[in-house]
């Protein structure tokens, strides 16, 4: 384990059209804490993490695990690193005890084409080196 961090923030959501009306993830938009509660970097669209130290990694999802009445725990394997600083390192994220984050069941139509909801949630995010 390289760092472990809670996310803070919102997942954003796009009203579209799909074979029926759906809100679909346009992106987060969280801060990442340390276990002190400092705010360290933050997490955006790729799904990228940034951290102020100036690494950042890109993450594709392997497993996704179904938690009811919030957004899935995830693996994801990291696809692109950037940076010297810690996370430059890491190959594997894990989101896991997440609270809150999911669309909408309602509310998408054709009167409310690309409109966006801001939906809170928080996540822990583990980051590893598997490689050591």
């Amino acid at each position: 384990m390289v760092l472990e961090a809670r996310g803070v923030g919102v997942q954003i959501y796009t009203c579209m059209k799909d074979v029926d009306w759906v809100w679909k993830l346009k992106a987060p938009d969280a801060t990442l804490f340390d276990q002190h509660g400092k705010a360290i970097g933050k997490h955006i669209a790729g799904p990228t993490w940034h951290l102020d130290d100036g690494s950042e990694v890109q993450g594709k999802a392997l497993e996704v695990r179904q938690q009811p009445g919030t957004i899935p725990w995830l693996i994801l394997a990291v696809h692109s690193t950037g940076g010297e600083g810690l996370l430059s390192q890491v190959d594997v994220v894990r989101r896991t005890e997440t609270k809150g984050g999911l669309a909408p069941s309602t509310g998408c139509d054709s009167a409310h084409a690309d409109a966006e909801v801001r939906i809170p949630y928080s996540a822990s995010y583990t980051f590893f080196d598997t490689k050591k």
